[in-house]
């Protein structure tokens, strides 16, 4: 493969190739990011739902009072 862009200018190698590939495999990769991103976001959300829920239910049973490590 080396062999192969030895004799091609710096523009080949370093421009047109990674355009070319993006170009072809421009939907996958978008499609990919997409997914990645949705994903963590839907993780974000879910944690933040978590969280509230936990304070919901701490502030509004019991709140105050003390209880040992053993209670659930």
């Amino acid at each position: 493969m080396r062999q192969v862009f030895a004799g091609m200018p710096w523009w080949v190698k370093w421009v047109a190739v990674p355009l070319l590939a993006l170009f072809v495999f421009g939907g996958v990769i978008t499609s990919i990011l997409g997914a990645l991103i949705g994903f963590v976001f839907k993780l974000l959300l879910f944690v933040g739902l978590v969280g509230g829920l936990i304070f919901v239910v701490k502030k509004f049973s019991g709140g105050g009072s003390k209880s040992s490590s053993t209670d659930w």
